[in-house]
């Protein structure tokens, strides 16, 4: 099944990643062959992907998105299956980091998560079948294409795949503001860990919240009481990468 990816982006990382066939790349007439673009071309021909150049109203197909005139005919996503998340983690010698996501349903907020979790080195994601928003070209879009590095899975049911990684030593962490809940700042993120954040509105489902072995919450001074579901998920998982780095894995830029 093909799918049209677009976005200057997306198109390049997806490229870079090497995961999905590629059957063509479109570039609009008149854009500027430099930068990003000018990669996406370099790719392309180094991995014999044919490229047309074809007037930009024919990029209205894909309706009111932001194409930036670069769009690309590929193959659907890569799903994996959640152990080869374990699996890359023994191959970094690393503890696992996962992300668990329940029913996050907005694509933006799903590529967002996304992003921030390629960003601080996340083994993989975990996402519901149903009732949740999959990799799609606009997730991929919304990710900068970050999506297309991320080893991501799809499960029936994400109680059962909790209860799965618990059993392989990954303790589970609900990010929910309850009263029993650590401030994020005060809990351990340096154990083999799978953090869980709700959907947009309702948060964590009962049986969800109910399997985690603890909950973390972000505090809040200002008069509203809860972050968009894409910011806290980010913060939280940027305090587990600040906890999990030794001096030596501390980047230099």
């Amino acid at each position: 099944m093909l799918e049209v990816l677009y976005g200057r982006n997306a198109v390049h990382e997806m490229l870079r990643a090497g995961r999905r066939r590629c059957k063509k790349v479109w570039i609009a007439e008149g854009v500027q062959e430099s930068g990003t673009v000018a990669l996406i071309l370099a790719l392309a021909a180094q991995n014999g992907i044919p490229v047309q150049r074809v007037p930009r109203h024919q990029f209205e197909n894909l309706g009111a998105v932001n194409h930036q005139g670069v769009a690309a005919q590929v193959g659907a996503y890569p799903y994996v299956d959640w152990d080869d998340m374990l699996d890359l983690a023994r191959q970094r010698n690393e503890r696992p980091l996962l992300l668990l996501l329940d029913s996050v349903q907005d694509p933006q907020n799903l590529g967002t998560l996304l992003r921030t979790a390629e960003a601080v080195g996340v083994h993989g994601v975990v996402i519901p079948r149903h009732r949740a928003a999959h990799i799609t070209p606009a997730v991929s879009n919304a990710s900068a294409g970050a999506v297309e590095h991320l080893l991501i899975a799809q499960v029936t049911n994400l109680v059962r795949t909790m209860e799965e990684l618990k059993g392989k030593g990954v303790w589970i962490v609900g990010l929910e503001n309850l009263p029993e809940a650590q401030d994020y700042r005060e809990a351990d993120w340096s154990m083999p860990l799978a953090l869980v954040v709700g959907s947009e509105g309702r948060g964590l489902s009962r049986l969800v919240r109910e399997r985690c072995d603890f909950w973390v919450r972000l505090p809040m001074r200002g008069k509203i009481n809860s972050l968009n579901v894409a910011v806290a998920g980010s913060i939280a998982l940027y305090e587990a990468w600040q906890q999990r780095m030794t001096k030596s894995e501390r980047p230099t830029h």
